[in-house]
């Protein structure tokens, strides 16, 4: 494997251990093939996503890596949020569920990579540090906040994996199936319109602004374009009903996002849409499906992904403010009201308020 070539703005930070450099992903043209061989890689540690994000947003990709004679052996990516609303702070990774530090043989040496981020940041003017996923050694460190993570194991027996979800999921999809609507993987930009029309229901009926389409059509640019992805869509009487963007690294697959027609919820669209992402990744040999992140206090989104057979844990952020220097709580603040402004504004409107806001709040 070819070594990694150092970004052009690449810098190293001295450590008695060896070198840890912060590397660009898009000034490494074999990136990936280096990241894809560390265990646990997901699509957000790829160049693919560093390219999303960094296109749609401008953020800055910092990737903090363990190298030796040019080889990757450890990694922490992170991204420069650089705004005029929120501040200047490092995240690790905006609009990424969970990005957690890879090839650190233990605690220790992933904590080794947090705190040359931390370096890196006191001496950048950051106003924080915040990591999305990682274990830390001390278990005293305060979290920022909690979440659940749910996966699933693939296997290309399909009635094994079916056999597996909950009998209320069964009974769902073989509905669905005698209902009638169509389903379809698409890979073109039309198929990404047709998600992101339902994206926007979805939102205004949650109560959450959309991100701009330039982020979804940066996802099928660099993402699905280039085989990392793909929508799928059900259809009923030629109508898109429901639709998912599935993304995909290495030997594991993510349920990215979802979106569905309120009104037809009835033909059970949605878990048709997952059940063929499910199978499609079965039969290609996947060996995990995530689901992504969830709410603690979600529980009928936390009961529809453990009813597919999905195995759950916690997901931890920790947020390091390095005015303070010290880790700390995340302030929770109320969404009720921002919710109820925008389930009554025009999508139109939600989705301006959604082109400004997300570049700020990464």
């Amino acid at each position: 494997m070819a070594p990694l070539e150092k970004a052009r703005n690449g810098r190293a930070l001295t450590d008695s251990a060896g070198v840890i450099e912060v590397l660009d992903p898009l000034a490494s043209p074999n990136w990936d093939a280096q990241v894809m061989a560390l265990p646990g890689a997901t699509i957000f540690h790829s160049a693919a996503w560093a390219r999303v994000l960094n296109e749609s947003y401008g953020y800055k990709p910092l990737y903090f890596a363990n190298t030796e004679k040019g080889e990757l052996r450890a990694l922490l990516p992170v991204m420069e949020v650089d705004s005029s609303v929120t501040g200047k702070r490092g995240v690790s990774l905006p609009f990424s569920d969970a990005c957690e530090p890879l090839g650190a043989s233990n605690a220790s040496g992933q904590d080794e990579l947090i705190q040359k981020a931390i370096e890196y940041g006191r001496a950048n003017g950051w106003k924080y540090f915040e990591c999305r996923g990682a274990a830390m050694p001390d278990s005293n460190t305060p979290v920022s906040e909690s979440f659940f993570d749910h996966s699933l194991a693939l296997s290309r027996d399909e009635e094994k994996v079916f056999a597996g979800f909950e009998s209320s999921v069964r009974r769902a999809i073989r509905k669905a199936e005698k209902s009638g609507p169509i389903l379809e993987i698409s890979r073109s930009l039309e198929g990404m319109q047709s998600f992101y029309a339902l994206h926007c229901q979805t939102r205004k009926k949650h109560g959450v602004p959309p991100q701009p389409f330039s982020f979804f059509a940066s996802i099928h640019r660099n993402v699905v374009a280039r085989d990392l992805g793909f929508v799928v869509i059900a259809r009923f009487e030629g109508k898109a009903i429901a639709a998912g963007v599935f993304v995909h690294f290495g030997s594991t697959a993510i349920y990215k996002y979802g979106a569905s027609d309120e009104t037809l919820q009835h033909l059970r669209g949605a878990n048709l849409v997952m059940w063929h992402a499910i199978q499609w990744y079965a039969r290609a040999g996947f060996e995990r499906f995530g689901f992504g992140r969830t709410d603690e206090g979600d529980e009928g989104l936390r009961r529809f992904k453990l009813g597919w057979g999905a195995q759950e844990r916690s997901l931890q952020y920790f947020k390091y403010d390095l005015r303070e220097n010290r880790f700390v709580i995340g302030k929770g603040e109320s969404s009720h009201l921002r919710e109820q402004v925008i389930k009554r504004i025009p999508i139109p409107i939600a989705r301006m308020i959604g082109s400004v806001l997300y570049r700020h709040v990464a």
